[in-house]
């Protein structure tokens, strides 16, 4: 019988279930040589062949036994799927030591890789794999420092298509194994908006709180790659809340710990605005508790948010929605609210504002005081121009006394000539004035010509 790459796989699962591994007393055959021999060649398989090997292998694993030839298998596919051979021709790269051929249909090749990238063409051929085999294959990639970017794509790749058809039980399985897979991966190499996805399908098909808890933890450091949308997730159904509020304080602490990302100001300004957004969505909610909603306002430290506007909106119609909080409730609510990070509009309004506790407002002269900073920060670029019409005035002045000098002092001694070069002397270090320093010129050599005139600058009577 001649090995193949398509049944390689069934005689090793049959030589060990036969025991025919070894030669024994009674004489007979081993086929470990053979098979020994045959795994020399498997270099030389090309990709279509190592596929069909594996899905032989996967049909050979029931008995959970380990075959040697699966990781001689899984090694050559990792590195072949890795090589730029493979993406440029999977069907080449091959030898004679193989018999198998794999028949295929160069324009259905051609359409799939239109419809893939260069490094992800390959999903598609990989789907057959059964969770068993995937979590094989994966840990295999990771160890063997595949791109990891590339493999949380595949991940979510086969979920999705795997999840459409699947058992109930089966789903369960798939969204575990895939959870626990990601959190293998660098955070960096994860798509934020593709695990709010598959925390939904989580939900959905109420997994242990173990998984759940992995889901979250990779979403907190990526919070700021999404937007509101995102973050409006309908409340369990045993709350009567309009959105999941304890799984937002989640994140956002997840997000707060940094964890192997940064916390730089592009970040938290990205995460604090959405933060704002969604406690304007979810202030109107009836069902939402005090709290609750001061958790929601007090996860942000201060420092992160450099407007409190949002803040104040947010507070706004909480207040008049719960209409029935006692002052004390109030009281916590408001008093995170920083008037230095309110606009001159929404300040005024607070001032007016009945809903909320006399204390929480802020003083008279206080608002006096942020108003008239406010109209000077506005009009800041008319105080500049004024000083700058003050300064030229002034150097203007200064010339034109010195101008008056030279034209109509008499000519005493050589004293006052020295005296009079050193007034045109300052004259001409004048900065800018130009007239002043020609001026010096025309005194020193005692020339008085109307070409001379040119030059000074024209002043208003």
């Amino acid at each position: 019988m001649e090995l193949t790459s398509s049944n390689v796989s069934m005689l090793c699962s049959a030589a060990q279930f036969l025991e025919m591994e070894e030669c024994d007393s009674l004489g007979t055959q081993s086929l470990k040589p053979h098979i020994e021999k045959f795994h020399e060649a498997i270099r030389f398989w090309t990709l279509f062949e190592l596929v069909e090997a594996l899905k032989q292998c996967q049909e050979s694993l029931h008995s959970k036994r380990y075959l040697e030839i699966l990781d001689r298998i899984m090694d050559q596919l990792i590195e072949r799927l890795a090589s730029p051979c493979t993406i440029s021709s999977p069907y080449t790269c091959s030898s004679n030591a193989s018999s198998f051929r794999v028949s295929f249909d160069t324009s259905s090749y051609n359409s799939l890789r239109n419809n893939f990238s260069e490094a992800t063409w390959w999903f598609e051929h990989l789907l057959f794999l059964k969770i068993d085999l995937l979590d094989n294959i994966i840990r295999k990639m990771i160890s063997y420092n595949f791109d990891q970017s590339v493999v949380s794509k595949f991940l979510f790749y086969y979920h999705k298509l795997s999840y459409v058809s699947a058992a109930q039980d089966v789903k369960i399985e798939t969204i575990k194994v895939v959870i626990n897979l990601l959190s293998l991966l660098d955070i960096g190499s994860i798509s934020c908006k593709d695990l709010f996805n598959l925390n939904r399908i989580a939900i959905s098909l109420k997994i242990s709180k173990f998984c759940r808890n992995n889901i979250e933890s990779l979403i907190g450091p990526l919070l700021d790659q999404v937007t509101i949308d995102y973050l409006l997730i309908p409340s369990p159904h045993d709350s009567d809340h309009a959105y999941d509020v304890d799984f937002v304080l989640r994140v956002m602490k997840i997000f707060l710990l940094g964890g192997s990302f940064e916390l730089n100001s592009n970040r938290v300004k990205r995460v604090s605005k959405m933060m704002d957004l969604f406690l304007v969505e979810a202030s109107p909610d009836p069902h939402l508790q005090p709290c609750e909603f001061e958790a929601l306002i007090t996860v942000l430290p201060d420092t992160m948010r450099e407007s409190h506007d949002q803040l104040y909106l947010a507070m706004d119609m909480y207040l008049k929605v719960h209409a029935g909080l006692s002052e004390d409730e109030k009281m916590n609510i408001c008093c995170t609210l920083n008037h230095k990070k309110l606009s001159p509009d929404i300040l005024r309004h607070l001032t007016r504002n009945l809903m909320f506790p006399s204390e929480t407002k802020p003083r008279s002269h206080v608002t006096r005081h942020s108003r008239m900073k406010t109209i000077l920060q506005e009009n800041d670029h008319l105080k500049n121009f004024f000083d700058s019409v003050i300064r030229k005035s002034f150097k203007i002045t200064v010339v034109k006394e010195d101008v008056e000098k030279i034209i109509y002092d008499d000519d005493d001694d050589d004293d006052d000539d020295d005296d009079d070069d050193q007034e045109l002397m300052k004259c001409g270090d004048l900065e800018g004035m130009e007239g002043g320093t020609r001026l010096a010129y025309v005194r020193k050599s005692r020339v008085h010509t109307m070409s001379n005139i040119i030059y000074l600058p024209k002043f208003c009577s």
